[in-house]
Order: C-alpha cells, then sequence, then structure tokens
C-alpha cells in the first residue's frame, strides 16, 4: 500500500525541503521505493537531490498542465530515489491552473498512474497556503508538519490545521495529520523545551519521538547537492533522519 505524505507548513525556514530530502534519502536506504515531489518553485528539493534546475527540460509544471506525464519527468536521484523535479517555472502554474478545470486535483490525477510503482510518496509543498499546497494535500493521505520549537511556530500551526480541515471537508475526507516534527532542536534553549512540551500536550503520539537537531552538516548538504546521509552518515543530522524513517516504518506496521 503506497504512503502519500505532503511535506507542508506555511511558514519557511521550518525544515520542510531538507526533510522531504533526507527522508526520501533515508526510506530509500531501507529499500523502500520513494518518489519526491517537489513543489516548490524555488526547486531546492531537486538542487538538494543533485538534479540542476536549470538544466531541465520538463518539470512538475508540464505535469499539472497535462502535457506530460510523471513517468516523462521523473529523475533519479544519485541517493537511490525518484524525484519529480521543480523550477521557476512552476510559479507560473499558479496562474494557469486557475483557469483549469479540477485545478485541485491535478497532481492527483497525475500520480494516480505511477502510484503502485511506490511504497512512498513524498510531497515537498511550497511555504504558502497557494494552489499548489492545495494540489498536495488534495493528492495526498496524510501531512507532514515540520517545525521549530519557536513561539510564532504554534500560531502558524493553528492556521496549517484550519486547511487541513478545510481540504478535508471540500477535496480530501480521507487526510489525516500523519504527524509533528520538531526540527533545528537546541535541548538547551528553555523556549524549546516549554513549545516542545505543548506540542505533546495538544498533539499527544501525534509528534514524533524522533527530534531533528540542530546540525551543521545538515545545513552544509544541499549546496553539495546530497542528501545528509550521502554527504556524512555518522553525522547527527542524517542519524535523526534514519531514526524518523524508522519511527514511520514501525507506526505502518503497527
Amino acid at each position: 500500500m503506497t504512503r502519500i505524505i505532503a511535506i507542508t507548513n506555511q511558514k519557511g525556514g521550518v525544515g520542510k525541503t531538507t526533510t522531504g530530502v533526507n527522508l526520501a534519502a533515508s526510506l530509500a536506504a531501507t529499500q523502500r521505493r520513494v518518489l519526491l515531489v517537489d513543489l516548490d518553485p524555488q526547486g531546492n528539493a531537486t538542487m538538494g537531490s543533485g538534479i540542476d534546475k536549470r538544466a531541465l527540460e520538463a518539470t512538475v509544471y508540464q505535469v499539472l498542465l497535462g502535457e506530460k506525464t510523471v513517468a516523462d519527468v521523473r529523475q533519479r536521484a544519485q541517493a537511490g530515489y525518484d524525484v519529480l523535479p521543480a523550477n521557476r517555472e512552476l510559479a507560473g502554474a499558479e496562474v494557469e491552473l486557475i483557469e483549469i478545470e479540477q485545478r485541485e486535483t491535478r497532481l492527483k490525477d497525475a500520480l494516480a498512474e505511477v502510484i503502485p510503482e511506490y511504497d512512498f510518496i513524498l510531497i515537498d509543498c511550497p511555504p504558502a497556503l497557494n494552489l499548489l499546497t492545495v494540489n498536495g494535500l488534495t493528492a495526498a493521505q496524510a501531512v507532514m508538519i515540520p517545525m521549530q520549537c519557536e513561539y510564532y511556530a504554534l500560531e502558524g500551526l493553528s492556521d496549517l490545521v484550519g486547511t487541513i480541515k478545510r481540504v478535508r471537508a471540500h477535496l480530501n475526507p480521507a487526510l489525516e495529520i500523519e504527524g509533528l516534527l520538531r526540527t533545528m532542536y537546541d535541548p538547551r534553549n528553555t523556549l524549546a523545551q516549554q513549545v516542545s512540551a505543548q506540542l505533546l500536550q495538544h498533539f499527544g503520539d501525534k509528534v514524533y519521538r524522533t527530534v531533528i537537531p540542530r546540525n551543521v552538516r545538515l545545513a552544509e548538504a544541499p549546496s553539495h547537492g546530497l542528501p545528509a546521509l550521502e554527504f556524512d552518515r555518522s553525522s547527527k543530522g542524517a542519524q535523526a533522519y534514519l531514526a524518523l524513517a524508522g519511527e514511520m516504518l514501525n507506526r505502518e506496521s503497527d
């Protein structure tokens, strides 16, 4: 059974793309078949997977417009997973999709034909609650929310939960919260501890036990076009994402 997970948070800089790339690599390392969909016009998940976004002849943009299929456009990352890449072209999709029928289900419809080929499809959504994100949420079965343990993160979380409820009501009744992932975590920071405690109080076992630490190697890896697992497998960041993959697989088997 394929698991389709949208990784989203409308707040930027919380580790969405880092999570998408490193979780894809970690799941691939456990012999799972993984597709990472880059739905962000910045194309950071594409570049972080070692694919040059400037040299692409076709991207997820053409897939959303129905000009290409996923099978036409996907590329293989060195780390052993497939990528549906993106670049700046995708910014134009927002405007063009408004004119198209069933604009919210374009990604869902495109992914339908490749679902049997994968165990996991991870969708890296842009840091905005726009039509691209709605496509990601409509295509997914569940949402993973990476977030920093800081004051403003809690405010943004209530907006996101509201959006998930609206998508569930109108477009995707099966959508659920897969889990909340604490990222860039510094256990010495008192505020981080307090916010972490609040998350556990409100969301209980929806909060992953695995915590992603602040880690230099995790921050350096994208500039080399590699997941941390390929860049420095022994780093705390790489080990944390391997632990997250393990926790997810354990949840699936429970």
